[in-house]
């Protein structure tokens, strides 16, 4: 049977921040002892020390974990330049894969064996939670990369990782290991576990779609027969020289949603951002894009959002009702941290978030600022952007 344990911090010495989150974790006992942690930094620390500190405290235990532009623990949200949370989990029911190399061409493949991989250590798996690189990833062909050896009925849960918002670089951690493009899939597999997940995002599409004229899986040349990335910012009222940070908080595109999907899911479109862009105007999504796929410009609306949210969590505490909440996983977009909201906005969406979960006792929390959130709604294991994404792991009582 798992036990989850969890603490986050922003002390600035990065091995004393590994420290500060164990004792936090486990409410400053000397015994750290645990099989698994798995933990979100911010690109200011020291990767090999944060690696290396948690070898030398935890020697018997895995170490996973991704960069992000901030991290949400129970004690809140924090974007600091040197920011850490981690989930300490101890219990066996698990297993671990990982790969160093995901990008959109090959996606498909690699999840494949990421989850063959996986199988050989786990092989009955009943939550599946994945960390993967935000940059050049073709997510939904990774989630049915996954699903073509576990089926689809097992729950997909986590997000893709991400740097301070510049999409350059970001990295994925095994052992000692620092990928910058990889992949990390574990598998739960203590059968008194469920996960009950849901997102929301508050964005309203504007204006006539965009048609997908030119592409090659997740790389779009043309929008309406024009360069995807000049069409797209004059559609935003930006010039073509426009950044990437710049584009990404107001530029969120709409794909609309099959209707039995989005009844549960709240809204009528799903959210993908722009996680790069190219020299000639072509940009890339982060799922593929075929030709023909129609793409809506959308408006961030405030009370939408915080109206939305409170819709969720009256969902989300409803799915688990008797069940106990025993932890909780959190992928929330980097753009809807500092990029756009500010500080006491972001500390109300997160408590707005937190406390129908943790009102009583609290409930282990890990959670991150990152460039995407596998959010399973109705069913079906989903790729999103722009959306807080909850996954709340219950035990029957």
């Amino acid at each position: 049977m798992l036990e989850f344990y969890s603490g986050s911090t922003s002390v600035v010495n990065s091995r004393n921040a590994v420290l500060d989150c164990l004792d936090r974790a486990f409410l400053n006992k000397s015994n750290f002892d645990c099989d698994l942690v798995i933990f979100h930094t911010t690109m200011g620390h020291d990767f090999n020390q944060i690696l290396d500190e948690f070898k030398k405290l935890l020697p018997h235990a895995q170490i996973v974990g991704c960069s992000c532009a901030g991290i949400i623990g129970v004690e809140g949200p924090n974007e600091a330049m040197k920011s850490l949370a981690i989930m300490a989990i101890k219990g066996t029911d698990f297993g671990i894969s990982s790969i160093a190399n995901i990008v959109g061409s090959n996606s498909y493949d690699v999840s494949i064996d990421l989850a063959k991989q996986l199988k050989t250590k786990n092989t009955a798996p009943n939550i599946l939670l994945f960390l993967a690189s935000g940059i050049d990833i073709a997510a939904d062909k990774a989630i049915e990369g996954i699903e073509s050896v576990f089926g689809n009925e097992i729950p997909i849960i986590g997000g893709t990782a991400s740097d301070n918002m510049k999409a350059i670089s970001n990295y994925q951690f095994v052992g000692d290991k620092i990928f910058q493009r990889g992949a990390i899939l574990i598998g739960f597999s203590d059968k008194s576990l469920s996960v009950h997940s849901l997102g929301t995002h508050g964005f309203v599409p504007v204006g006539m779609p965009m048609v997908v004229t030119k592409s090659e899986s997740n790389r779009i040349y043309e929008l309406d027969n024009v360069p995807a990335w000049n069409l797209y910012t004059e559609r935003l009222g930006l010039m073509p020289e426009s950044t990437l940070a710049e584009v990404i908080p107001v530029g969120a595109a709409a794909i609309k949603l099959d209707s039995k999907i989005a009844d549960e899911f709240g809204e009528s479109h799903i959210l993908r951002v722009i996680t790069k862009k190219e020299d000639d105007g072509s940009f890339y999504l982060p799922v593929d894009c075929q030709e023909g796929t129609e793409i809506w410009i959308t408006m961030r609306d405030e009370v939408k959002i915080f109206e939305y949210l409170d819709v969720m969590m009256n969902r989300l505490v409803s799915m688990y009702n008797s069940k106990k909440p025993v932890a909780v996983f959190h992928t929330d977009c980097g753009a809807r941290g500092r990029l756009m909201l500010h500080r006491v906005l972001k500390d109300e969406i997160v408590s707005k978030m937190q406390f129908p979960i943790s009102n009583e006792n609290s409930v282990p929390w890990l959670g991150m600022y990152g460039f995407g959130e596998f959010t399973p709604i109705s069913g079906h294991n989903l790729f999103h952007n722009y959306t807080s994404s909850l996954y709340v792991i219950c035990r029957e009582e």
